[in-house]
């Protein structure tokens, strides 16, 4: 059972592997929309008239919200629309949905109340947990796929920039030890803005690469749930051995 479920996940593996060219391609375009975005932010932003504007209504924070946005939508497709990765899809719109909320606090501050935000989060994460905790294994076998594929590489990336990397970069204390008496707030929020930003578009990425690798799913006619496809393969493959198994005594049999 081991050796032939392993067998059906390298297969399925080589079946969803990219050509090195469309990597190659997709990275080299990845690029250039990542130094595009930093150079537009360097120019509205950082040299903005009357000093660095890194506010709620600058271009990096905008562009921060609207990347989570943009990202639960497309995990919203994944999950709605291609009808691949359910679960999985379902886990990862809670966390861009959640990200979203908690990127625009102070406007939910401002405009309802304070605290809103945590509601939101609670609301949005709480019943997604416990829909992914009754169905842990589809997300097992979903997971298997995304975590062979170039969207999980980005995403790892993504998440480890924007949610370790990027706080403990903008630190104030390892800040105003560097900078001693001309310790300036705004080169810290700047680095850890920019940070950030580079982070939330890394995540993008993923989501793309993710929303592509459901399009290939569905193209080569995964069922509504991959995890009952690896489930069919293998038993195909159980059968075919049983089968096997049963008619060599009888071609024995037969040539004695």
């Amino acid at each position: 059972m081991i050796i032939l479920a392993g067998y059906q996940f390298l297969q399925e593996t080589i079946m969803l592997s990219l050509p090195v060219r469309t990597v190659a391609l997709r990275g080299v375009l990845y690029i250039l929309l990542l130094a595009g975005l930093m150079q537009a932010t360097l120019q509205i932003d950082v040299m903005h008239p009357g000093g660095p504007n890194l506010t709620e209504t600058s271009l990096t924070e905008i562009s921060q919200a609207a990347m989570l946005f943009l990202s639960a939508v497309l995990m919203l497709v994944i999950r709605q629309r291609l009808q691949v990765m359910r679960t999985t899809s379902l886990l990862l719109w809670a966390f861009f949905a959640a990200s979203f909320v908690r990127e625009n606090d102070s406007w939910l501050d401002i405009y309802a109340f304070d605290g809103a935000w945590q509601c939101l989060v609670a609301l949005i994460v709480v019943p997604t947990l416990a829909i992914s905790i009754i169905r842990h294994k589809a997300f097992a076998s979903e997971f298997r796929l995304f975590s062979n594929s170039l969207g999980f590489g980005l995403f790892a990336g993504g998440f480890l920039t924007t949610y370790l990397f990027s706080r403990l970069y903008g630190r104030s204390e390892m800040w105003q030890a560097l900078m001693g008496d001309g310790y300036l707030r705004v080169v810290k929020d700047a680095a850890e803005e920019m940070t950030e930003l580079a982070g939330y578009s890394l995540l993008l990425f993923a989501s793309v690469e993710l929303c592509l690798l459901a399009v290939r799913l569905r193209r080569m006619g995964a069922a509504r749930q991959p995890q009952a496809t690896l489930h069919e393969l293998v038993g195909s493959h159980e059968k075919a051995a049983v089968s096997t198994r049963n008619r060599r005594p009888a071609e024995k049999r037969e040539h004695a």
